[in-house]
């Protein structure tokens, strides 16, 4: 019989949509498409055909494959996929790379460099993807990455951008991800909701298929299946093509189901336990190789499910001969096959095959064998470079040489946490910590722990770190450093801050400076003033921003002179944060400097920190969030959560400010949902501020209120976040309630705020809504307008907006009606982004306008009127009202279809009757035929024409008629003149 099915069965409509999209690949339009199923459902098998599929094409196959047996190792499958293009010999245009060239030597060896940059995820999946095109352009390429859902972080965060990116190349990503909870699956899902990407999914084989599979493998007609075999082999592999196969190779193999004369026929019992019986047969192949195989392939096994013939035969002193015959009669016995996307690496076949291996092992001979393998890698490999010492640590640890396992799992996780890879980093950490927290090795632990802090900070596990304080205690008494303990308490300090926990973090910098004494080195106290600056600037206090900047600036300048990069990066920042308010281009400059450091010093993280702060600056500055957005993509693809997080209060944030408070509320539920599980205070505090604005920005007091009372209970007092709680919740629902003196209060409030715990936000309304509110109180003059113009936040484009409309009313004042009106026109654009700022604005300004004689009073408050009557804000649409009325303008009722008036002609007055006649004087109909087409009388016509003439200020009705000719043609609503229209009278 055979052993496999040269066909794959029941798989007909997969097999068309990867034949296709083959060809799409080969006409340009690449995609990605995931093959999700159960284990043993058929995946590789499909994989495989698609891959050969696409080699009979022409086209160039790149494959590698993610395993969960061994160690944690970023990019691994791209890697093995990579490296295949230097194997063949074809020359590769690495010119059309340009400058993403180096960037590749993180995944590429050949092209590595002594001073490559530690390039983003983003630049990185994009400098793969050129790679893809270069290599594929004028044949295709197919890029087969199996087993994603083993796939570590950082490997899915270059395939997530591929995904998005393939339409409009030669490239087609397959990948295999099981049916399982994993964030690979997840990924594909998206991609299919996207519409980036095709998900075929593989459901178990039918009967009838079942039948066929077992035909095909035993070289008969589906007819001639014995039908106790087809019962049996049914009811035990749930349609698993792989059961299938297996279970039939032991039912022959163990005599059970024999070939006669006559055919197919069972002269054994059927009925036995599927595992064993697997395991038996899968032994009875091992057996079949002889000794001398059965100890290679136990070999290999403690290598994992995958492993290098090099390792393998360092550590059996197997001869050349001997390893390939025994390795060539493994794949004839289904039990290897060659690992091709890595040259000199084979893989077990199925995992059940090393279940079995470890069966004929005794624990002391898997632990000779591992630490034999231990010393082969450590051998060939001696800087354990890439995924070797992962697979070294986990070889010890098998081993039973938990010291050394600990030491390779430390030493490969700080690898991982320089490269960016936070996830993975966290993983070989904490196991490195676990195996060392039981060896009397203080040193070891610690050093662990400088490591495995703030990697689970930036993951957001504030829990796990707070956890990880008790073992500071345990190593107090140990024979640590002055140095080392300080450092201990620093990293434990920098945790609680990005925690929010300024109380707990300012008492782990006390202790650190205790552990370092009074005559420390200027170097190790560097790191600890860099914190303590940090917690500075969140601990309340009336000089909190001032001792900030000085410890900060003294970090940096002894950073400087020893070198020590994170500690400048970090202080920079800070610096640029407090520098913000005196003059942006001074914070810019000192951001891009960090920047700039982070990317010379390979740091990751400082170097996302880095642009987050660029991207917040841009969005205060002009209300642009895309340098945010950017910063949030490479957060997410280096899983750095604190800083997703802290984005997306930002944005949700503009998102209030735009007036977009229905996206707000949901943005505000789902990050609320887990910070509050993560205990990520600065965050929780922030979003429900922003909450709270939205409440405010409509009106909405309860609900405020509530957002508030949840804010103050998460630290919110002398927070840094308070001035704002204040300025844009408090002061702006004040306004909505049409409350100026209780406006005003509020902002009394923030600027006492401000005197005692100085905040380096800049949108509390002091220098913005504030001034034009005194200006309109007369309370503030030219000379103080000018003051807060010429200030940072100023400067910014919240705040510009009613800065230049208190301009406009003091310009208006002095009789200089252009001048203001020209003014009002420059906020109007200032707040294009901020409708329910913009419209409140003018509401403001309304009633100065009017009583100094400049601008446009009464269109301002008909759009404001209309805009608030709509958001059901009924204090400034009656306040709008009265004025309205004050004015002796007329004021129009609410009618179904008010919403249809073009804004210019609403803001005239024009009502909804009138906009009904003005739409058919596009027609130049007579009054009659109107009277006729609206069910109207002709007399009312004429009076409805003649308020639309008054109103619009045209000459006569021909002027009228072309106007509602270029409206409606600019608003797409022009009808043809129907045959034997009437023209005007």
């Amino acid at each position: 019989m055979r052993s496999q099915t040269a066909r794959v069965i029941g798989r007909d409509t997969q097999l068309g949509h990867l034949r296709q999209a083959l060809e799409d690949a080969r006409q340009g339009r690449g995609g990605a498409v995931f093959i999700v199923g159960e284990a043993g459902v058929g995946k590789s098998r499909l994989a495989a055909e698609a891959a050969g599929e696409a080699f009979t094409a022409g086209m160039r196959v790149l494959r590698g494959r993610s395993t969960a047996t061994g160690p944690t190792v970023p990019f691994r499958p791209l890697t093995e996929a990579l490296m295949s293009l230097f194997r063949g010999g074809e020359p590769i245009d690495d010119q059309a790379l340009g400058p993403y060239r180096p960037v590749l030597g993180r995944l590429i060896p050949e092209w590595s460099v002594g001073d490559q940059e530690n390039s983003s995820m983003v630049i990185l999946g994009e400098a793969v993807l050129r790679l893809l095109i270069a290599a594929g352009r004028g044949r295709g390429q197919l890029l087969l990455l199996e087993d994603l859902h083993e796939a570590d972080p950082e490997t899915l965060a270059v395939v997530e951008y591929l995904v998005d990116n393939l339409e409009y190349t030669p490239v087609t990503l397959l990948a295999t991800i099981r049916t399982e909870f994993s964030d690979a699956l997840d990924l594909a899902s998206a991609a299919r909701r996207r519409g980036t990407g095709t998900v075929l999914d593989l459901p178990p084989l039918t009967r009838p298929q079942v039948q066929e599979l077992i035909s095909v493998g035993l070289g008969v007609e589906p007819a001639q299946v014995p039908p106790p075999v087809l019962e049996r082999l049914w009811d035990d592999s749930s349609g698993s093509p792989f059961l299938v196969e297996e279970l039939l190779q032991s039912l022959v193999g163990g005599g059970a189901l024999v070939q006669g004369l006559d055919g197919w026929r069972v002269v054994g019992d059927l009925r036995s336990d599927v595992s064993g019986s697997l395991a038996r047969g899968i032994l009875r192949r091992i057996d079949r190789l002889g000794p001398q195989g059965l100890a290679l392939l136990s070999a290999a096994a403690v290598l994992g499910r995958r492993f290098p013939l090099t390792v393998l035969q360092r550590m059996t002193g197997i001869d050349d001969r001997s390893l390939l015959s025994h390795l060539h009669a493994g794949v004839a016995a289904q039990l290897v096959l060659p690992d091709e996307p890595a040259p000199d690496w084979y893989a077990f076949r199925h995992s059940l095959t090393l279940e079995a291996l470890f069966t004929q092992l005794t624990p002391d001979n898997r632990a000779q064998l591992a630490h034999r393998a231990a010393d082969a890698v450590e051998e060939l490999h001696p800087r354990l470079t890439g995924e070797w010492c992962p697979l070294a640590a986990e070889l010890r640890l098998q081993a039973g040489e938990e010291a050394e396992a600990g030491r390779l799992y430390a030493e490969a996780g700080r690898r991982a946490l320089a490269d960016g890879a936070i996830g993975s980093a966290v993983a070989l950490l904490d196991r490195a910590e676990c195996l060392l927290s039981g060896l009397d090795d203080a040193v070891a632990r610690a050093e662990v722990l400088e490591s495995l802090l703030p990697a689970l900070a930036e993951a957001g596990e504030f829990g796990r770190a707070f956890d990880l304080a008790e073992h500071l205690r345990e190593l107090g008494g140990a024979d640590l450093s002055r140095a080392r303990i300080a450092a201990l308490h620093t990293r434990l300090a920098k945790v609680a801050h990005t925690a929010g926990r300024w109380v707990d973090g300012n008492r782990q910098v006390a202790l650190a400076r205790e552990a370092l004494g009074p005559l420390a080195d200027e170097a190790h106290v560097a790191p600890v003033d860099v914190v303590a600056a940090y917690l500075a600037l969140d601990t309340p206090g009336p000089d909190r921003t001032l001792f900030a900047e000085k410890l900060a600036r003294s970090a940096v300048e002894v950073a400087e002179r020893h070198e020590l990069s994170i500690v400048a990066c970090q202080g920079w920042e800070l610096l640029a944060v407090v520098a913000r308010e005196r003059d942006p281009e001074e914070a810019q400059a000192v951001l891009e400097r960090a920047l700039g450091a982070a990317e010379r010093h390979r740091l990751p993280l400082q170097r996302l920190y880095a642009l987050t702060r660029i991207g917040g600056n841009g969005w205060l500055a002009e209300t642009d969030p895309s340098g945010l957005r950017t910063a949030r993509e490479e957060a997410l693809r280096l899983g750095a959560a604190t800083i997703v997080y802290t984005i997306d209060g930002i944005l949700i944030l503009d998102s209030v400010l735009r007036g977009e408070f229905d996206r707000a509320r949901e943005a505000a539920e789902e990050c609320l949902a887990v910070v509050r599980r993560l205990r990520l205070a600065p965050v929780i505090r922030y979003t429900l501020m922003a909450r709270a604005s939205a409440c405010a920005h409509l009106g909405d007091r309860a609900g405020m209120e509530e957002a508030l009372s949840a804010f103050s209970a998460w630290d919110g007092a002398g927070s840094q976040e308070e001035v704002l709680a204040v300025g844009l919740a408090r002061t702006f629902c004040a306004l909505m309630e049409e409350d100026r003196g209780l406006a005003l209060r509020e902002l009394a409030e923030v600027a006492r705020l401000e005197r005692d715990n100085p905040s380096t936000y800049y949108l509390s309304g002091r220098l913005g809504v504030g001034v034009l509110l005194d200006v309109l109180d007369g309370r503030a003059d030219q000379t103080a307008l000018s003051a807060a113009a010429a200030t940072a936040p100023g400067r910014m484009r919240w705040n510009r907006q009613f800065l230049a409309l208190a301009d406009a009313v003091l310009l208006g004042r002095e009789g200089r009606g252009e001048a203001a009106a020209a003014a009002v026109a420059h906020a109007v654009r200032e707040a294009e982004a901020y409708p329910v700022a913009q419209q409140l604005g003018l509401r403001l300004v309304a009633e100065a306008a009017h009583a100094d004689g400049w601008g446009e009073p009464v269109a301002w408050l008909r759009g404001a009127e209309h805009f608030f009557h709509e958001r059901e804000v009924p204090a400034v649409a009656n306040a709008c009202r009265a004025a309205l009325r004050a004015m002796g303008a007329s004021v129009h009722q609410h009618r179904s279809g008010a919403d249809r008036i073009p804004e210019g002609l609403r803001a005239q007055g024009v009502t909804v009757r009138e906009y009904e006649v003005f739409v058919v004087l596009a027609e130049r109909l007579g009054n009659k035929d109107i009277a006729e087409r609206l069910y109207i009388s002709p007399r009312t016509v004429e009076k409805h024409i003649a308020s639309l003439i008054a109103k619009t200020a045209v000459p006569n009705r021909a002027a009228l008629c072309a106007l509602s000719a270029s409206t409606l043609q600019g608003r797409g609503e022009l009808r043809e003149k129907p045959p034997g229209a009437a023209g005007p009278r």
